[in-house]
């Protein structure tokens, strides 16, 4: 039984002094102390260890090579999806795997210990399934068992090119099935997953509203009964009019009176919603996956947090296109977000918590609940998904329970993250991954195979 001991920690009850963590063979939290002399690895601040929630691990091979303007004037998301389309068109299994150990490594090195993988790259180019249908399913599995983090695979449903049903066009064509054949590329990806270990869980995801038909998405529960299921929803001006224009409603207001929503959803962005949306989509149970380094890079606009907090909505957090693998700094832009927009500070603390207490506590529970993973709190029963922070960092000198959070969140870094836990698998110590070389030079490998691919 692993032992880790810490000078203070988060608890479902609060800050606890001189804290003993105890970790069964099989990964789950069995027993949590306070008041214990020093025992085990000694940790100076012990957080649970949020999920990400969103990510398309392949595009983190792109950061930095979308920043110029091209010669349309007016450049935005959907002159990106162009440049991402080009990208992804090179990309083979072995470039795949690769590329997801690295960005697992990244995501655990900056304090998440579950990777929850939108995957939507499922053919080969020109659209013809490979003879394993779930090769690259099996590569981002494969990826997580050099990575050691936690998995949550959602195969991403992709049929038509939008809200009109027009065919997928080349750099779609990657990405598509028609509902008979997803539901058989999802039964062999689960397949996949049976060599990871038991904390593995899965679902699906439908694109979103422009990608999967009407009638397919009103009976999407009754397809897929059982585990998570995540769409991006509402997240460009363009699209809203789009779904407007097509289907009579916006698109939260459309899968609000024609889809079944609930806990089992995670929802994408989100960053386009009305008032009464916003409360409504929160009433529902379901997750808001926020990503807001992306979302302010590709000028998605502002998620509504304050007011989907104070309607009690959950939200989850993820790194998306993973141009930036920030735990800390992904929280400080929804924050500083909020600011900007209402000319106010502190919008998201409550008289009870800090500003930072309550963005990490709420990423915890929306992360658990997207993937379904039974983690989020240091609790007897739980997976052991923790991380240790660095007080000796003069960041975080002198600083002690929910001022130690915002400090990390508002004027710290990645570097303040100094051991990681994923189910009681010790993968970061000291800052580092554990494999850190070995998948750091197989990337390196593959951005050198890739550098003219835009």
């Amino acid at each position: 039984m692993k032992t880790i001991w810490s000078k203070s920690a988060l608890l479902p009850s609060g800050w606890a002094s001189d804290v003993c963590v105890e970790i069964r063979d099989d990964g789950r939290i069995a027993q949590v102390q306070t008041g214990v002399a020093p025992k085990g690895t000694r940790t100076d601040l012990l957080l649970p260890a949020p999920v990400n929630a969103h990510s398309h691990a392949f595009q983190r091979a792109m950061a930095g090579l979308t920043e110029r303007r091209g010669p349309d004037p007016s450049d935005s998301f959907w002159t990106w999806r162009q440049l991402m389309f080009r990208f992804l068109d090179r990309l083979t299994p072995d470039h795949i795997e690769a590329i997801t150990a690295f960005v697992q490594m990244e995501m655990l090195e900056a304090g998440y210990a579950t990777n929850a993988e939108f995957h939507y790259l499922h053919h080969q180019p020109g659209g013809k399934p490979y003879a394993n249908l779930a090769e690259m399913s099996e590569r981002v599995a494969a990826a997580a068992a050099q990575s050691g983090i936690g998995l949550c695979l959602l195969p991403v449903h992709y049929e038509v090119g939008g809200c009109d049903g027009r065919a997928l066009t080349d750099g779609q064509i990657r990405f598509g099935n028609d509902l008979d054949r997803f539901q058989r590329l999802r039964d062999e990806a689960v397949g996949a997953l049976s060599a990871l270990p038991d904390d593995t869980t899965h679902g699906v995801a439908a694109h979103s509203l422009r990608a999967v038909g009407k009638e397919t998405l009103r009976a999407y529960t009754e397809h897929f009964p059982t585990g998570p299921i995540h769409m991006h929803l509402a997240e460009q001006r363009a699209e809203v009019e789009e779904v407007q224009a097509h289907w009579g409603a916006k698109p939260v207001a459309w899968a609000l009176d024609n889809m079944r929503l609930d806990e089992r959803w995670c929802l994408i962005h989100c960053t386009q919603m009305s008032p009464d949306e916003t409360v409504r989509l929160a009433q529902t149970g379901a997750v808001a996956g926020l990503c807001p380094i992306t979302e302010s890079n590709l000028g998605d606009g502002i998620f509504d947090a304050v007011r989907w907090a104070d309607a009690k909505g959950q939200f989850a957090i993820g790194s998306d296109s993973n141009i930036r693998i920030s735990l800390s700094e992904e929280l400080r832009v929804l924050d500083h977000s909020q600011r900007l927009r209402d000319g106010t500070r502190a919008a998201l603390a409550t008289p009870d918590l800090s500003t930072g207490r309550r963005m990490f506590e709420a990423a915890l529970s929306g992360g658990a609940q997207a993937a379904q993973r039974k983690a989020g709190r240091l609790e007897p029963g739980y997976w052991a998904d923790i991380l240790a922070l660095d007080t000796d960092n003069p960041t975080l000198w002198g600083r002690a329970e929910d001022t130690a959070l915002d400090a990390w969140i508002f004027a710290g870094d990645d570097g303040l993250v100094r051991d990681v836990w994923s189910a009681g698998r010790h993968m970061v110590t000291d800052g580092r991954h554990i494999a850190h070389e070995q998948i750091t030079s197989a990337y390196k490998r593959t951005i050198d195979a890739l550098k003219d691919a835009i």
